[in-house]
């Protein structure tokens, strides 16, 4: 990641509250700081410029743009954490995959392993890996390409990359899982549309939405 060149995109703030901010992260920007001063910049430094108060409540991978959310509280960390954790919140993600997905609906269960000699990336692993689950359902079909929808059921560290490669159908412009044609595309082409999850102060529903930019 030597060649970190972060987007410099003013902050697009979604949603805010007493409690929490919901913003568009745009892809290339780390989520958090990674190791070393060159990779300092990131959302979570971005928002605490505007919201000092802000707090990392989860993240979303660097090439992966879209809704990520901020708590401004310790109160509201602590349950949007556990929202997450529980798995009471609802993601929807948007991409585009190499070649012709079909069925057009159907879930992925493959546990995940992190795969050690080359790390970050992430392996199927049936023995010792976290269980790992996706629904998918397929928007359109292009030229050898296929748009669809994502629904994660929980929040394994680069997921939907692995369990589409499993598939057969990488994500565009993936660095780390496309290959040959399959890579050579501008960015990532996976984006969180959708997040739903409960206020940490009353409890009531909110549908956080950033539209996808490809």
């Amino acid at each position: 990641m030597s060649d970190y060149n972060p987007p410099m995109d003013p902050l697009d703030i979604l949603y805010e509250d007493a409690q929490l901010v919901a913003v568009n992260k745009p892809a290339g920007l780390l989520s958090v700081p990674g190791r070393g001063e060159h990779l300092a910049d990131c959302l979570l430094s971005r928002v605490q410029a505007a919201f000092p108060d802000a707090l990392l409540v989860h993240r979303l991978d660097r090439d992966t743009s879209g809704v990520i959310v901020f708590a401004l509280t310790p109160h509201a960390q602590r349950n949007l954490s556990m929202q997450f954790e529980t798995r009471v919140t609802k993601k929807t993600y948007v991409a585009r995959l190499w070649g012709r997905l079909e069925p057009k609906t159907g879930t992925v269960d493959l546990p995940l392993i992190v795969n050690w000699p080359n790390r970050p990336r992430q392996m199927v692993c049936h023995d010792t890996g976290r269980p790992a689950v996706t629904d998918w359902k397929v928007v359109s079909y292009g030229e050898n390409e296929t748009r669809v929808r994502l629904f994660p059921k929980t929040g394994r560290s680069h997921q939907l990359r692995v369990h589409m490669l499993a598939l057969g159908h990488p994500i565009l412009g993936d660095p780390f899982y496309a290959e040959g044609a399959a890579r050579d595309f501008p960015r990532l082409m996976l984006h969180s549309e959708e997040l739903r999850i409960k206020n940490p102060e009353g409890g009531v529903s909110l549908k956080l939405r950033a539209p996808a930019p490809f």
